[in-house]
């Protein structure tokens, strides 16, 4: 009985060794690193703003149509679709994020961006698109050499716009999933700024926030600063709407259900002794469930029409959802398939649960129809770097950051590991 139970530990050991080597071989991604590298330096040096990402979606164009995808252009823009068939299986899309923020890049690379727009504006990958781009590229390549490891349709799209959360839907409108083939499923990452690399992190459930940018115009009447009792001041009135949107968070809203209001920008006035005729304020408003959104979205205009009418303003706020995304919700089934997969790839102690974020993504739109979806993150800090903030309290550069590059070549790693590992999942013969 003894000698059966060893050899089964012995087997279980063996087995849990094999399952546990990644697709993708270390000498496999030696061979892929250099020219991945080039493809990561140049896409750093020229990033593009969102809606503008012309040179960059001919860049992923040249790059997957030699790999002998079949490539569509201008899709919502300048968004890419490339399509590589192997038999019967599943559709599986894997995205990736192509645009740019207005940030002037701090972090001292050798290949940092110096790019301006034509009005100035600086131009910088500080969320890891450029990364992302690169590991969509080894995963394509490495799936185009090993067909014979998987059957189904690969579905590789590039999307425009993310960071103002366009990209997504113009696709979808351009006929994403009428033009192309319907996915099954829909897979992307996203590097981290508070992992350390060789780790992925899960969220099944909400993992990012709907995102609602709100302008709320407050009209009053405008007069002397010393006169105060002949005008209707807008800022006393833009002030009690700042205060009483936050009763819709601590007052009207179940604690267990995370509802974030921040007011970002204020507006009015001209001079110290002037009450002005209006005031705007601009909001930034995150939520998770569809009926917290909707019930917050009204009550934020309840708030300030009331307010209005409490100070006998001359006409009602005018209240503009001018930007908005859903929550990104990962299928909890399809999580979890993945989570085994990627464990046994990349061991268990590297495979983590992470909380929900506020921050948000498109990405959620390509769940529609009731398609799973599953977005995963990658560490992006070096181990040692992460280890000594975490022991002296530093606060790492984020995402959006002019400081934030990511430990490439490993960050670079886990992703094609991670992208692989969960397409053969899927698709794995």
């Amino acid at each position: 009985m003894r000698l059966r139970a060893f050899l089964f530990a012995v087997l279980l050991t063996s087995l849990t060794a094999v399952c546990a080597n990644p697709p993708v071989s270390p000498a496999e991604f030696d061979q892929l690193y250099p020219n991945l590298e080039k493809l990561y330096v140049d896409l750093h040096q020229a990033p593009e703003l969102s809606l503008h990402e012309e040179k960059t979606a001919a860049r992923l164009v040249s790059e997957i149509k030699a790999l002998g995808y079949d490539v569509t252009s201008g899709v919502g823009g300048y968004g890419v679709v490339a399509i590589l068939r192997n038999g019967t299986g599943p559709n599986v899309l894997l995205r990736t994020d192509t645009d740019a923020l207005p940030v002037e890049e701090k972090t001292g690379l050798p290949f940092a961006s110096r790019v301006h727009t034509a009005e100035g504006t600086p131009v910088m990958h500080a969320c890891g698109h450029d990364l992302h781009m690169t590991a969509w590229i080894g995963t394509a390549k490495w799936m185009a050499s090993h067909k014979q490891q998987w059957s189904g349709t690969l579905i590789m799209i590039a999307q425009p716009a993310e960071e103002v959360v366009k990209g997504a839907r113009a696709m979808l409108a351009d006929g994403l999933y009428t033009r192309f083939p319907k996915p099954n499923f829909a897979l992307a990452v996203h590097d981290a700024s508070d992992l350390p690399t060789g780790k992925v992190g899960y969220t099944p459930g909400y993992a990012l926030a709907n995102s609602d940018s709100i302008d709320i115009m407050v009209f009053g009447k405008g007069g002397h600063g010393a006169q105060p009792q002949s005008t209707i001041d807008p800022i006393v009135i833009a002030a009690r709407i700042v205060s009483g949107l936050q009763t819709l968070v601590s007052r009207q809203n179940n604690p267990l259900d995370p509802v974030v209001i921040t007011v970002g920008q204020i507006h009015g006035g001209t001079k110290n002794n002037i009450i002005p005729d209006q005031v705007m304020l601009g909001l930034s408003v995150r939520t998770y469930k569809k009926d917290v959104r909707e019930r917050v979205l009204q009550g934020i205009e309840r708030v300030a029409k009331a307010e209005a009418e409490l100070a006998g303003a001359p006409r009602a706020p005018e209240v503009k959802i001018t930007e908005g995304t859903i929550a990104v919700y990962n299928d909890p089934k399809l999580t979890e398939r993945l989570v085994g997969s990627l464990r046994r790839s990349l061991g268990d102690a590297n495979v983590v649960e992470v909380p929900p974020k506020m921050v948000s993504e498109d990405f959620s739109y390509y769940a529609q129809d009731g398609i799973p979806e599953a977005m995963f993150h990658v560490g992006a800090v070096n181990p040692q770097k992460f280890a000594d903030a975490q022991q002296s309290g530093t606060q790492l550069p984020s995402l959006h950051s002019a400081l934030f590059a990511p430990d490439f070549q490993p960050t670079l790693r886990t992703a094609i590991q991670t992208e692989v590992t969960e397409l053969l999942e899927l698709m794995g013969k």
